[in-house]
């Protein structure tokens, strides 16, 4: 298989994982407690992710500088992402805040020139600003006298916060890629640190164990430690590692796409004219952002009409 052909595959796997996972979350949320709802996701990724290493009888022998980092992507990108982002989804349908999430895009790009010394090109700061737009426009409704305790505002206030955790994730996934550090090891250690992290959590927290026997609650968990969890990161890191962050975040722009047809289709989602406008700024912003200006000036010669000689 050619690398343009594997890209092609990780990215659809990604997109349409991660796109359904924010409809899977909905039923995680209620009877359960958030971050024991976590817990049991990231206990049962960890499991899958040992045995599957145990049995390929993979190396899992890192040095106690890379066991930082890792444990730091697991904080940022197994933990406390999560914990924002269902605290979130008690205050948004999962199609608006897969929309606000699409801001942890221009967080890679800057954070990547922060980190990494890599430099940040002009065109970015005009889809930033395009994004900024499009997500003051989705929320404009709610925006009336800036009540600070409206529940929309909260819960993009959690998605932001939730995005500048995955990002700052992505950056420590970016320097164990750079250090030669294999993506399934660091995937099983980092999931057994977020695991150990949010049980932890819950001890010192008192929050009850509790477990819901509802279908509906174990076949999203299940759906999530699986597919959200162990495939879906497993395909975004290793865009990461062969693309960078900033070709991988691709998907960013892509995933809000099934999460809005679905919130349509089974959260009765409704759109109005902020929402047309808003997710259109955001999604040509995302674009303006990841495309440079000379693929956009050739893409409109091509379309321009050939006049005879």
């Amino acid at each position: 298989m050619s690398s343009t052909m594997k890209n092609m595959l990780l990215y659809l796997v990604t997109v349409l994982i991660w796109g359904s996972t924010w409809f899977a979350i909905e039923f995680q949320l209620g009877e359960v407690a958030i971050e024991v709802s976590l817990a049991y996701r990231f206990i049962l990724s960890a499991i899958l992710m040992w045995l599957f290493c145990v049995w390929r009888r993979l190396p899992m022998r890192f040095s106690a500088k890379d066991h930082g980092f890792i444990a730091l992507l697991a904080l940022f990108n197994f933990a406390l992402n999560y914990i924002l982002i269902y605290q979130a989804q008690q205050y948004l349908t999962s199609a608006m805040t897969a929309i606000a999430f699409t801001t942890m895009l221009l967080m890679n790009i800057v954070n990547t020139r922060l980190f990494f010394g890599k430099p940040v090109a002009k065109r970015i700061y005009f889809g930033a600003l395009m994004g900024i737009a499009g997500i003051i426009v989705l929320f404009y409704p709610d925006l009336d006298g800036l009540d600070f305790t409206n529940a929309s505002l909260i819960g993009l206030v959690l998605v932001l916060g939730s995005a500048l955790s995955a990002s700052l994730g992505n950056m420590a996934s970016v320097r164990n890629s750079r250090a030669g550090l294999p993506i399934t090891q660091v995937n099983a250690w980092g999931m057994l640190y977020g695991a150990i992290g949010l049980t932890a959590l819950v001890l010192f927290s008192g929050t009850p164990f509790t477990f819901s026997t509802s279908p509906a609650f174990i076949i999203s968990l299940l759906y999530l430690a699986v597919f959200g969890s162990v495939i879906a990161f497993a395909t975004y890191f290793a865009l990461l590692k062969g693309m960078g962050p900033e070709k991988a975040s691709y998907t960013i722009v892509l995933f809000p796409l099934v999460a809005v047809v679905l919130s349509t289709l089974f959260e009765d989602f409704a759109w109005s004219g902020y929402t047309f406008a808003g997710f259109a700024l955001v999604l040509l912003g995302n674009a303006l952002v990841l495309t440079p200006f000379a693929k956009i000036k050739a893409l409109l010669l091509t379309r321009q009409p050939q006049l005879a000689p």
